[in-house]
């Protein structure tokens, strides 16, 4: 997956939290992200708080979609909220290859 075709599909799902997102569709999606928060923010900090906002509930449902390639369970992005370590488990599960077909569907 290339990096329009991720935008696309993290929008398109906007809310889609079942399914599957491959290693390049959660990370192409995680550079867009980054690197629109800081043009936004050059531009103007309102406009990168209407942004973040406008992409929290596509971004967990990447993440939940990321997590169920790997067999695990969206709500293991609640780690999230342990500073450093539940940040280091989340990466480190995040790089992991995609796993066959599994609970959550096909691999994708």
């Amino acid at each position: 997956m290339n990096f329009t075709d991720a935008i696309k599909s993290g929008f398109s799902n906007y809310v889609g939290f079942s399914g599957r997102a491959p290693r390049s569709a959660y990370w192409y999606w995680v550079l867009f992200v980054v690197l629109a928060s800081i043009v936004l923010s050059v531009i103007s900090e309102d406009l990168a708080g209407i942004f973040s906002l406008a992409v929290l509930l596509p971004g967990i449902a990447v993440g939940t979609r990321r997590l169920h390639d790997i067999g695990k369970t969206g709500w293991w992005q609640l780690l999230g909220l342990i500073p450093l370590l539940g940040w280091a488990v989340l990466i480190y599960w995040a790089v992991q290859p995609s796993e066959g077909d599994n609970s959550y569907g096909p691999a994708p």
